[in-house]
């Protein structure tokens, strides 16, 4: 999950210096519209948990004895 919340931080970041070259492509919305960023953020926060949870639960079944031993 940090590195998730670095992602999300240096792509926000990258996002807004790029406002310039992104602008002719909106239409719509602005450019550095806060509800768009939030919205972006928390769906990839969402994914992120998906994407990790459910491998770790996956992992959380199996003996840690069976695996070491299984090669």
């Amino acid at each position: 999950m940090v590195l998730a919340a670095a992602g999300a931080a240096l792509g926000s970041a990258g996002a807004l210096t790029l406002t310039r070259l992104i602008r002719a492509m909106l239409f719509g919305i602005g450019a550095a519209d806060p509800a768009t960023y939030v919205v972006v953020a928390i769906l990839l926060w969402g994914v992120v948990l998906l994407a990790t949870y459910l491998p770790a639960r996956r992992a959380m079944r199996i003996d840690p004895i069976a695996a070491l031993r299984d090669d």
